[in-house]
């Protein structure tokens, strides 16, 4: 399989930005982890990062019919990016939505997913395994 992982706002500071809500790794130790998850798996992973909206749509966009599926944690766009919504559904490439901390147990806004409807499930509170666990679902059969 071919797998996009696209993160959002601030997931570049993973590391340096609240450790004790997100971990102590890197986001290059993230994504080194991913590719390795992937390599094992007989699959690749291409992480990206932005903290542009239209970028983020802008990748969305050109993954459509080069990957298998995307894992995608839109950061703080999860709770009001509607544009990220329907470039979601704008493709045919399943998505996964992976959120690092548990998003239920903080403030209320960060409990409302408004890019949820256009994935297949979405994990959090698993840390960084959440994304390995993502890409599982779709290695296992997931669609």
């Amino acid at each position: 399989m071919k797998f996009l992982i696209i993160n959002g706002p601030n997931l570049n500071l993973l590391g340096k930005r609240e450790p004790g809500i997100y971990g102590e790794e890197s986001y290059d130790a993230l994504c080194r982890m991913i590719e390795d998850h992937a390599a094992a798996h007989g699959s690749t992973a291409r992480c990206f990062q932005s903290n542009h909206e239209g970028a983020i749509i802008d990748e969305i966009h050109a993954a459509d019919g080069v990957y298998d599926a995307i894992i995608i944690n839109p950061g703080a766009y999860t709770h009001y990016s509607y544009a990220i919504l329907d470039a979601l559904k704008a493709v045919s490439v399943p998505a996964y939505e992976v959120h690092i901390s548990h998003i239920d147990r903080r403030e209320p806004f960060r409990a409302i997913s408004v890019t949820a409807p256009a994935c297949v499930g979405q994990l959090y509170g698993h840390g960084l395994k959440g994304y390995l666990m993502a890409m599982d679902y779709f290695l296992e059969g997931g669609k």
